[in-house]
């Protein structure tokens, strides 16, 4: 399986690289002035809208636009490239059928339909994957599916959504299935670290595109970075370039900027100084700077966050095991200082009684934390969720369970934060009781927790 999933990345690539980067250099070099007059690049509307934003805009912090776009977005560029993202991945599945079985490792005498379907139903499961595959990859491409909104004018949260559902369904539940059965951590990975990772890579080619896309003062290096911080959107201009027409929306505005604070801390006025034009696939181009004023989107990268820790844990005698020790780690969204939800995981070595022999003990849940006290630094919270019990690694050997406790909370700092709980676990199949006792230390990305609703 994992065989599979290593060279299937591999080809992905491979097919990117060799075939669409001929495009890239062609969008990055220029055409023939008979070329340009067949084609003009058209950059679409940038994050920071010409059209006035509703006062009450952000009134409901996570509202979702991505279907209804309200105050300029671009969704016929959302939805062109979207329909080149699948385009490029029934190229690689395509590709990948004429290959040998010995090079890819599918299983040819099969019917493609009955696998897929197969491997959706007994999904999604906790793999154990490469961590480079699980946890670098799809980091990196969740944030290439970011790109896709948040430069056709979203903003986070709806970019987010929208990272969330191609990397689910088109991904995950889609082209991959078509390999190995969905991972529960890849469908948590990729659009939460994607997030991080997509909205960095936005600001970085904003700084890129102000250095007249330039890279250590070399524009050759430029072009790179521009192609791996944003693959997509470069290879749609290289397949216009290519066509001499605009098959794909694609392309950005990009500008400057300061702000100036007011007296509430809650707003600030947006000074826009416009370098290069801007106009979305169905406006004038714009040329003339402008000045708006803009509130604080509350929905940022500083609500998704990562704790480390350790702990206890102390099974059911049913399971015929020792006390031990273990670490843990979560991933999660904290969407305001009372409610955050959490993936759970949970591994570390138990001695079999009957033995002495040690086992694989993990253990990964859903978990949502309701907290009390949010006006200062100790806040005590409930949690309760759901998730399964794996031994030595076998699916053979995983139960559901049924969770629910009680932490305590104490906010460091906007970005830190230290926690303990005691969480016990039922299983109703085998009416067992476990209990597992932590402490870690948390971490919020961008600006951390923030109070702007």
């Amino acid at each position: 399986m994992m065989k599979k999933l290593h060279i299937y990345l591999a080809c992905r690539w491979a097919i990117w690289i060799s075939l669409l980067g001929p495009l890239f250099a062609l969008g990055a070099h220029g055409q023939t002035n008979a070329y340009s007059e067949t084609y003009r690049t058209w950059p679409t509307n940038s994050y920071w809208t010409m059209l006035e934003r509703s006062p009450d805009s952000y009134d409901t912090p996570y509202k979702i636009t991505l279907f209804n776009p309200q105050n300029g977005e671009d969704s016929q560029r959302a939805w062109s490239q979207t329909k080149s993202v699948f385009v490029y991945g029934l190229g690689v599945v395509a590709f990948l059928a004429v290959l040998p079985e010995s090079a890819t490792g599918w299983d040819t005498e099969s019917d493609v339909l009955s696998k897929w379907a197969e491997n959706v139903k007994a999904g999604p499961v906790w793999d154990h994957d490469n961590f480079a595959y699980n946890y670098v990859g799809h980091t990196y491409f969740g944030g290439v599916y970011y790109q896709v909104a948040r430069k056709s004018g979203y903003r986070q949260w709806d970019s987010f959504i929208y990272t969330f559902l191609m990397s689910t369904f088109y991904w995950e539940y889609g082209v991959e299935a078509l390999a190995e059965i969905p991972s529960v951590q890849d469908l948590a990975v990729t659009p939460l670290l994607g997030w991080v990772y997509g909205e960095w890579a936005y600001q970085k080619e904003l700084k890129l595109r102000e250095q007249n896309g330039e890279a250590l003062g070399s524009k050759t290096l430029g072009n790179i970075s521009l192609f791996l911080l944003d693959p997509i959107d470069s290879i749609g201009r290289g397949v216009n370039r290519v066509a001499g027409r605009q098959w794909v929306k694609a392309g950005h505005g990009y500008f400057s900027y300061t702000a100036a604070p007011v007296e509430d801390n809650t707003d600030h006025t947006v000074y826009l100084n416009l370098k290069v034009p801007i106009g979305g696939s169905y406006g004038p181009e714009i040329h003339e700077p402008v000045q708006i004023d803009y509130r604080n989107d509350p929905v940022n990268t500083g609500i998704v966050g990562i704790s480390l820790g350790g702990g206890q844990t102390n099974p059911d005698k049913e399971w015929g095991v020792d006390d031990s020790s273990y670490k843990k780690i979560t991933l999660g969204l904290y969407f305001s200082p009372r409610i955050s939800s959490r993936l759970s995981y949970a591994w570390g070595d138990a001695d079999v009684l009957a033995t002495g022999l040690p086992v694989r003990y993990e253990n990964y849940s859903l978990d949502t934390q309701c907290y009390f006290n949010i006006k200062r630094k100790l806040r005590p919270f409930v949690s309760a969720g759901f998730g399964e019990q794996m031994w030595d690694k076998d699916n053979d050997m995983k139960d559901f369970l049924l969770n629910a406790g009680l932490g305590i909370h104490y906010q460091i700092h906007n970005k830190w934060a230290l926690q303990a709980d005691w969480i016990n676990y039922f299983s109703t199949a085998k009416d067992t009781h476990d209990q597992l006792m932590s402490a870690s230390i948390v971490y919020r990305f961008g600006r951390g927790e923030h109070r702007d609703w």
